[in-house]
């Protein structure tokens, strides 16, 4: 082959490594987390990471997860002085894209309100409109048909936020209806569909 042909770095495209940050919160549906974190690790060029609330952790065990997890803690013990880098703020520009999966009620109540006292809650109030965000709601029935819930819902869709639906199961607690996260593939599928639409 002419030397003139071969490519040389300069005109051969790497793959971009995009980067999910998955926040987890303590909804019965954080058992899937280990079951997400593998699938979306499975997809092409993806680097993940997961930031969860200390209540979600009562229904996985962190360490089954080959990824890093930050908790709420993390963000105290990363900072001593000024000129520390704040951990929020490091995980909001390392993200390309944010999935929360479960959202539970608590927090979905939180963060259309603004409020944010957590780890996970304080990246969401600084997160880039620029960059999407999923958000994949969790919760008891009753407590989805809360009138309250349709409203708070609604505010994070304003803000350009992507709603992966709940759907109708019978849940943990017995109850049958809607409010089950959606299932693992359909976050996986959203996920990539929306990494693929990124530049």
């Amino acid at each position: 082959m002419d030397e003139e042909n071969v490519p040389s770095s300069e005109t051969v495209k790497k793959p971009v490594q995009r980067r999910v940050l998955v926040g987890c919160t303590g909804s019965v549906a954080a058992i899937k987390i280990p079951q997400l974190i593998t699938e979306l690790c499975k997809l092409n060029q993806v680097d993940v990471q997961v930031v969860c609330t200390n209540h979600s952790t009562h229904f996985f065990n962190p360490d089954e997860l080959d990824v890093r997890l930050f908790r709420d803690e993390d963000e105290w013990t990363t900072w001593s002085k000024i000129s520390d880098p704040v951990l929020h703020i490091e995980l909001r520009k390392w993200a390309d894209l944010m999935v929360i999966a479960p959202l539970d009620a608590n927090t979905l109540a939180k963060i259309s309100q603004g409020l944010c006292d957590n780890l996970l809650t304080c990246i969401v109030r600084a997160w880039d409109k620029n960059k999407p965000l999923l958000f994949c709601p969790a919760m008891n029935t009753h407590m989805w048909e809360h009138p309250v819930t349709g409203t708070q819902v609604e505010i994070l869709k304003t803000w350009g936020y992507t709603e992966v639906p709940c759907v109708e199961k019978l849940l943990a607690c017995g109850d049958k209806g809607y409010g089950g996260m959606a299932e693992v593939n359909t976050i996986v599928q959203t996920t990539q569909h929306i990494l693929n639409s990124l530049r």
